[in-house]
């Protein structure tokens, strides 16, 4: 039962023709694994249509055939084929939204806390640390370590796409406190990717550029502090932040990060005031309509709706509703269209060289062997030390089934594998089978480990929230009360 569902008007209405045709659509995208099975469907079209009589067709269409976009004398620089749209310019708002959650999750969210944050940060940080070696170790000693050591970065990533899809499928042995948990971690993974991307795969730094990006964040920075609230403020001055850092030399996708940091998290009105409001206008609506009319005949009862309206944009801060309108671009579009562009790996002839290939070996033992690893060794590393504690009704075979679905690393490691190995397709198709086979024997190894826990009961669902307070307590061993910002609408997670 899903405790976040507020009814709409329309619920419990006779559906519409319009309504029934995509019923079906709107059923599955309310699943909280539709994103991840969207994926799984568009890596496996990718697959199949890269080893298929249409591989030239696939491989002409996404990285051969030219794309230009020109404005006068002006055209779109460092945009060469439909690839690099995808990776370059689509990807930049899947990292806008990126941006918002790692924002959202640091201002009210899990983060927001250190004690709260303590486990999944180490866990992350132990989840970067321990691949990166072990890819290291892998290919340090190899005879073509000056080509292919430079890939470190690709098994540190996390899809948490996939994670939670899984997590999602195995219903009430995953308790609510480790969703939370597997998802904190992968957005401060997310976070550590963008630092790697933007530190160690930035090319030759163009300064004029990057100092006009730079002038860009501080302008709406500007607007932020001037309470500019609506989204076009940001979004206009975005498109020239894109081009500069697409410019400069840094990539393009790290302007999506930049202008999420700026955008305001702060709502315009408070609840107080949200619902004084609204119940005036609903008031005014039902005294509008006494007569019988409706809004299509009433003024009065449109500019009442339209009030309401306003009321609920007043309420939301700007970087929710962001967020919320991007969240379904980003699942079902974005990163479906970037693993169709992406995964299609070819499997030439010598599929045994392509498999014992250094780089092949580095990214799956890093993130197969890695990724669990280092998140269970530094969670169990902060509970010794007393940084951190297990979140209520979560065990340690939770953790290392968790940790096994962190090496599910999809559509972030592809995304670095690009970078690190651009105009090297030998070793770029590695890296994509290296990543392939890790995220399928993690999901093996994950759902196997997770399927044997025990199921959460309702009355245990429902104490979580006191467990986690003892704990917390415990650590702490003072009470200390958190500040509540009204401005900010409440609500449980789900």
């Amino acid at each position: 039962m899903d405790t976040n569902h507020v009814p709409t008007a329309a619920e419990g209405l006779p559906l519409e023709p319009g309504e029934k045709l995509l019923r079906g659509f709107q059923r599955f995208g309310r699943l909280s694994a539709a994103g991840g099975i969207t994926l799984i469907l568009m890596t496996v079209i990718a697959l199949v249509w890269a080893n298929s009589g249409l591989y030239d067709k696939y491989h002409y269409f996404f990285h051969v055939m030219k794309f230009d976009f020109t404005i006068g004398t002006w055209h779109l620089p460092h945009i060469y084929n439909i690839a690099y749209l995808i990776n370059d310019a689509l990807m930049a708002i899947f990292f806008l939204y990126v941006g918002l959650e790692i924002k959202r999750e640091l201002l009210v969210g899990e983060l927001r806390s250190i004690k709260r944050a303590a486990l999944p940060v180490f866990a992350a940080i132990g989840g970067m640390v321990v691949p990166a070696l072990i890819y290291v170790a892998i290919n340090g000693t190899s005879d073509i370590a000056d080509q292919t050591v430079r890939g470190w970065g690709i098994p540190m990533a996390t899809d948490i796409a996939f994670a939670l899809g899984i997590l999602t499928l195995i219903g009430s042995r995953a308790p609510l406190p480790l969703k939370v948990f597997l998802t904190s971690l992968a957005i401060v993974d997310d976070l550590g990717a963008l630092l790697v991307i933007a530190i160690f795969y930035t090319e030759e730094l163009k300064m004029l550029h990057l100092g006009l990006a730079g002038g860009t964040v501080a302008f709406l920075f500007g607007l932020n502090a001037l309470r500019f609230r609506h989204p076009l403020f940001y979004i206009v001055p975005g498109i020239a932040l894109w081009v500069f850092v697409l410019s400069s030399g840094i990539h393009a996708t790290i302007a999506g990060v930049l202008l999420a940091a700026t955008v305001p998290a702060s709502s315009r009105v408070n609840p107080q005031r949200f619902l004084k409001a609204s119940r005036k206008a609903l008031d005014h609506f039902e005294e509008a309509g006494d007569d019988g009319s409706t809004p299509r005949e009433s003024s009065e009862q449109r500019a009442a709706a339209f009030a309401i309206k306003t009321n609920v944009n007043q309420i939301l801060p700007p970087l929710h509703r962001m967020e919320h309108a991007l969240g379904p671009w980003c699942a079902f579009w974005i990163i479906p269209i970037f693993a169709l562009a992406n995964a299609g790996l070819h499997l030439s002839g010598d599929l045994g060289g392509m498999v014992t290939d250094p780089v092949t070996m580095g990214v799956f033992f890093g993130l197969f062997l890695g990724k669990p690893l280092g998140v269970i060794g530094f969670c169990w590393l902060a509970c010794k030390l007393n940084l951190a504690a297990l979140p209520p009704l979560t065990t340690w075979r939770h953790i290392v089934g968790a940790g096994c679905l962190a090496g599910i690393g999809f559509t972030m490691a592809l995304f670095i594998a690009n970078l690190a190995f651009k105009g090297d397709a030998l070793h770029l198709d590695a890296a994509k089978l290296g990543i392939l086979g890790a995220s399928l024997v993690s999901t093996i190894a994950g759902l196997s480990i997770l399927m044997t826990c025990k199921p959460i009961s309702e009355a245990d669902a429902e104490n979580a929230e006191e467990l986690d307070a003892v704990k917390l307590d415990k650590r702490s061993r003072t009470h200390t009360p958190v500040a509540k910002d009204d401005n900010f609408p409440k609500a449980k997670a789900s």
